[in-house]
């Protein structure tokens, strides 16, 4: 059975001010699958998840569960079950680990399940519960992606945005986070769309792969067919 579609743009163009960013881009998430975003530096990868979260003005159509997300707030879109991780962590620096991972729940109100969320999170990174009381300023970078990672798990979300997940993180910290967010796709069915610069890292969780120049969609298909691409290889992979 083909498997429903949990988040798709048609057309979606974005907009600084008065300068186009991205033109006309069409993708498509399946439920529980992994989509990649590839490109180089400054392609609009992370201007399509700020249009997605509702950060930027667009024109065509998002489409989340059925549910139109244009003109809708981010807070909003939070609620329908958008979790946003960005690019450079985003923690609250003088909050404690757990004071951040209660504010990924801050639309929720039921407490008890609150608290069970927050222990089922210290499962997947029992480093942060040995740091549950300590400023998440005074955490190393990897923890810092870590907790991000965690917060936006509190909000139960059915679709993570992830913008380079693995930036800035020595190559052992970067396989662990993979392994999770591995976990997280497959075992949770939580659909995600990641923004990586790490090309085979990113290929290697996603189910499809979308690959974007100068704001316009180029090539998109299999992520195992993109993988085996030539050019992809040449000039993404490296080899």
């Amino acid at each position: 059975m083909t498997p429903a579609i949990v988040l798709e743009t048609a057309g979606l163009c974005a907009f600084y001010g008065a300068t186009q960013v991205l033109f006309g881009l069409d993708i498509k998430v399946t439920e529980g699958g992994a989509t990649a975003l590839l490109g180089a530096n400054g392609a609009g990868k992370t201007t399509t998840l700020r249009a997605i979260s509702g950060m930027v003005r667009i024109t065509g159509a998002i489409r989340f569960g059925g549910r139109s997300l244009a003109g809708r707030a981010s807070e909003d879109i939070a609620r329908l079950g958008i979790a946003h991780v960005p690019q450079g962590r985003g923690t609250f620096v003088s909050l404690t680990v757990e004071e951040n991972l209660k504010i990924g729940a801050l639309s929720r109100r039921d407490h008890a399940a609150i608290l069970r969320d927050i222990e089922r999170v210290y499962g997947y990174f029992p480093r942060l519960k040995t740091r549950r009381r300590q400023q998440a300023g005074t955490l190393s970078g990897g923890e810092q992606q870590m907790l991000a990672l965690a917060r936006a798990l509190m909000l139960r979300p059915k679709l993570m945005l992830l913008d380079e997940p693995s930036f800035g993180l020595a190559p052992l910290i970067v396989g662990e986070l993979f392994e999770i967010l591995r976990t997280l796709n497959r075992a949770e069915k939580i659909s995600m769309l990641l923004v990586e610069q790490n090309t085979s890292l990113a290929l290697e969780l996603a189910d499809r792969a979308y690959l974007i120049e100068t704001g316009q969609l180029v090539m998109s298909g299999a992520a195992h067919d993109l993988r085996n691409d030539e050019n992809v290889r040449r000039v993404y992979l490296g080899y």
